[in-house]
C-alpha cells in the first residue's frame, strides 16, 4: 500500500473546492493507494526513477508521481483541465 503526499499547489487548490467535488477527488485518491496505476490513468513522462501519471475526476486533472522505492505517491498538481498542461 502506498502513502500519499500533497504539494503546496495541490493543497491550495483543494481548499477552495466545492464539497461534492472534493469528496469525489478524495475517493479517487484513496483508490490510488491500493492501485497506483488504475486503468484510467495516463502515463505522462518519466524523470529519473519517478513516473508521472494523470487521472481525471470530471473536469479536474490530478497529476502525480510514483516513487516505487519509497512506496509514495506525490500529488504534484490538481487543477482544471485547461490549466494543468
Amino acid at each position: 500500500m502506498f502513502e500519499l503526499d500533497y504539494s503546496n499547489k495541490s493543497k491550495k487548490f483543494l481548499k477552495n473546492l466545492e464539497r461534492i467535488l472534493l469528496l469525489r477527488i478524495f475517493e479517487k485518491l484513496e483508490k490510488l493507494k491500493d492501485n497506483p496505476v488504475p486503468s484510467d490513468a495516463k502515463f505522462i513522462r518519466r524523470e529519473d526513477n519517478d513516473k508521472t501519471f494523470r487521472v481525471r475526476v470530471g473536469g479536474i486533472r490530478i497529476l502525480y508521481k510514483i516513487k516505487d522505492h519509497k512506496k509514495l505517491i506525490v500529488i504534484t498538481k490538481i487543477d482544471k483541465r485547461e490549466r494543468v498542461y
